[in-house]
């Protein structure tokens, strides 16, 4: 093997139960773990909510931090009763067993290759976390909380535990194909643009949607949750070595590349288009550079972050554009086209720039850019073929039980007072 496929080697190892406990635990690996578990923790509590709830209008700032932090509390106890077994232990190619269920022999001496395994459910908990959180984004400001639980605590267990088995689980099907998704293009970007764009078209526009102007109520606010989410993505994609290591720095370097591409290259496409670079577009292209190179951070080098990044910030922006202006879906704050799209380009663009050719760090022994590529878009249609049909379905379920739309009447007075009984703000 070359040596960068040391870094899916070492995921499985961490992974399966037959390496529990066959290493010492390295404190210096396990260090920057909890380290990267807490910053990944930041990129929903508060970045997300913030990025988020300044992006919507005053009457429904509360909604979305509500919807952030409610999400936060209820994944979590799902991931100790049976999530973190569905998606990690060891059962079938598809979904997980539950011998870990209740985190069953998950104790203080048990070991995830070189960090103990209390670390990597941690870790791995704070990705369950974000992925239904960004798909709020894509029915923001006329769902009633109800109903979006119920679809996200469904949406979780019938859609994001089986892609992530598939993608990091021990036997998951896309794992032994040799899929690359270092740390989630697939299992959290292109399954919750998919989502989102699903809900968005089964929930209908906003009232007044296209026509009435819907302009972020306090962009300070988005802007601080973008730099939050910008510091928290180093642990997302340098904590996915789950090690302290060169991997974790190239990783960390190749994030940062590939973000202020993308943010670069949307503000001079804004600047050249509309004649002023806008705040807004600068901290959209950051996202979704970010979003573009995650799959591929494990597995490129900065030449490839350069490419990919800029690649991000230009598809990235015209999928935007036809989202909101041809097609008129309102996506409301664009998780399709940033966080779908960028994340399906980014799973294609890893298998050419993991070849050393390119700057990067090697594919597997026997395997062709070519090759790589089949099963990069194997992967990426799968994860979206599942997420777009099964949101569907749950959708379709959960309007039955509990009603998703809320009326226009609360759409205009704003979901905070109706939905919470409070005001964002007293002035």
């Amino acid at each position: 093997m070359k040596r960068t496929w040391g870094a899916l080697a070492a995921l499985a190892a961490a992974l399966s139960p037959a390496f529990a406990g066959a290493q010492e635990v390295d404190t210096g690996a396990t260090a920057w773990m909890l380290t990267s578990t807490a910053l990944v923790l930041l990129m929903t509590l508060p970045g997300l909510a913030l990025f988020y709830g300044g992006l919507v209008r005053t009457r429904n700032v509360l909604s979305i931090l509500m919807q952030c932090f409610a999400l936060c509390g209820v994944i979590s106890l799902i991931w100790v009763v049976f999530g973190y077994s569905l998606a990690f232990d060891t059962g079938s190619g598809l979904l997980g067993g539950l011998s870990k269920a209740w985190l069953s022999g998950v104790e203080i001496d048990s070991v995830s290759g070189a960090i103990p395994e209390t670390v990597f459910s941690m870790f791995q908990l704070t990705f369950a976390i974000i992925t239904p959180a960004l798909i709020i984004g894509g029915f923001a400001e006329r769902t009633r909380f109800a109903g979006m639980m119920l679809f996200s605590i469904l949406w979780l267990v019938i859609v994001y535990f089986p892609v992530a088995h598939w993608v990091w689980g021990p036997d998951g099907w896309l794992f032994e194909r040799g899929f690359r998704d270092f740390a989630g293009g697939a299992v959290v970007h292109v399954n919750a643009g998919v989502a989102a764009l699903v809900a968005a078209l089964v929930i209908g526009n906003r009232t007044g949607f296209p026509h009435t102007a819907m302009p972020p109520h306090n962009l300070t606010m988005t802007v601080t949750g973008a730099s939050l989410l910008w510091v928290g993505w180093f642990g997302f994609n340098a904590g996915s070595a789950l090690a302290a290591n060169g991997n974790a720095g190239m990783a960390m370097l190749v994030t940062h590349t590939a973000a202020a591409a993308g943010a670069t290259v949307w503000m001079a496409i804004e600047w050249i288009k509309f004649g002023k670079p806008s705040v807004l577009g600068i901290v959209t292209g950051m996202v979704a550079g970010l979003g573009t190179i995650t799959p591929a951070s494990g597995f490129v080098g900065p030449m490839g972050a350069v490419v990919i990044g800029l690649t991000a910030g230009i598809v990235c922006f015209f999928a935007t554009q036809l989202m909101k202006r041809t097609l008129k879906i309102d996506d409301s704050l664009d998780v399709f086209p940033v966080h779908g799209v960028g994340g399906f380009t980014g799973l294609l663009l890893t298998a050419v720039f993991s070849s050393a050719a390119f700057d990067g760090l090697g594919l597997p022994d026997g395997v062709s850019i070519g090759g790589q590529l089949v099963t990069q878009l194997i992967g990426a249609v799968a994860t979206a073929v599942w997420s777009g049909a099964a949101t569907f379905v749950i959708l379709k379920l959960v309007n039955v039980v509990a009603p998703l739309r809320a009326s226009a009447e609360n759409e205009n007075e704003g979901l905070d007072l109706v939905l919470h009984g409070e005001s964002g703000y007293s002035l």
